[in-house]
């Protein structure tokens, strides 16, 4: 499952990027807005874990086991996608980085690691969440038939 799981994660990170390498290609990746973009793509990638492990364990499956693998594949995402942009941030688009916190922090923040910390947080919360919402649609019923 943990192989099933990285890789996941790993479409999901690639995804993320692809996309955000696509708005900046355009030079809207400023706009906050456009983030909302990165919720579908990590509910797409959870739900595909998901999906996709109760078909292979069947009668097997459990809630446990498939919030787990939505939250591992979740997380692995949120943290290839940190690090991504925290190339992004330090070594390529200095100026990116206080851009945005000047628009969604104003003068509370000046340190660009706050925007890797927000980026954490933001996807670790949603892959929570987002588990939590698909393995109401996946879990093992057990009502009477």
């Amino acid at each position: 499952m943990e192989k099933k799981t990285l890789k996941y994660g790993g479409f999901i990170a690639l995804a993320l990027i692809v996309y955000f390498l696509i708005v900046r290609l355009f030079g809207m990746h400023e706009n906050p807005w456009l983030r909302l973009l990165n919720g579908f793509i990590i509910a797409y990638g959870i739900y595909k874990v998901i999906k996709d492990l109760k078909a292979e364990n069947g009668i097997k499956f459990n809630y446990f086991e498939g919030f787990k693998a939505g939250i591992f594949a979740g997380f692995s995402a949120t943290l290839i996608f940190a690090l991504f942009m925290g190339i992004y941030i330090f070594h390529i688009d200095v100026a990116f980085a206080e851009k945005i916190m000047a628009m969604g922090l104003g003068s509370y923040a000046t340190e660009p690691g706050i925007l890797l910390f927000i980026i954490l947080i933001e996807g670790f919360a949603s892959t929570v969440i987002l588990s939590l919402l698909f393995m109401q649609k996946f879990k093992p019923s057990w009502n009477i038939s």
